[in-house]
């Protein structure tokens, strides 16, 4: 949900979605796509689930988790990236607007390799509950994207 609302709210940027834990191959449910169509973002047509590879994480300007143990699993397993890795919603809390300097100097202000990581930061995946469900969190999402799109054209 994060990923597709981001490629469209900020066209420019390259978004790739990739999990923590995932079984490959998999198509977007029903759920997902129906909460998508509501908040009106785009659905992206061939997205199948894959798991992240260390070769997305050294490219990655930026990864953005949905929850906590996300950033634990890319701290764990692939600590190169861990500066550049953290939740949405801390993202869109503490990434500074300094005028003029990279995203680089400010992911490297927030010290994210070894931040604690608070409950607060967790996005509650939807999965198993009801359609409604997945519109409030796709609402959630949305909303969170739209704060993190600013923070970054900025």
């Amino acid at each position: 949900m994060a990923g597709a609302a981001l490629a469209q709210r900020v066209p420019s940027l390259s978004v790739r979605t990739a999990g923590t834990l995932t079984v490959d191959g998999q198509p977007m449910s029903w759920r997902t796509r129906a909460a998508l169509e509501h908040v009106g973002v785009p659905v992206p047509v061939t997205h199948r689930s894959r798991q992240v590879a260390a070769a997305d994480l050294d490219a990655a300007a930026l990864v953005v988790a949905m929850a906590p143990e996300h950033v634990e699993w890319v701290r764990r397993e692939h600590p190169p990236a861990a500066a550049r890795t953290a939740t949405l919603r801390r993202l869109c809390r503490d990434l500074p607007g300094a005028p003029g300097a990279t995203l680089a100097d400010r992911l490297g202000a927030l010290g994210l390799g070894s931040v604690v990581l608070e409950p607060w930061e967790e996005i509650e995946d939807p999965a198993g509950g009801e359609a409604d469900d997945f519109v409030a969190c796709a609402k959630g999402i949305v909303e969170l994207v739209d704060a993190l799109a600013t923070e970054l054209a900025t």
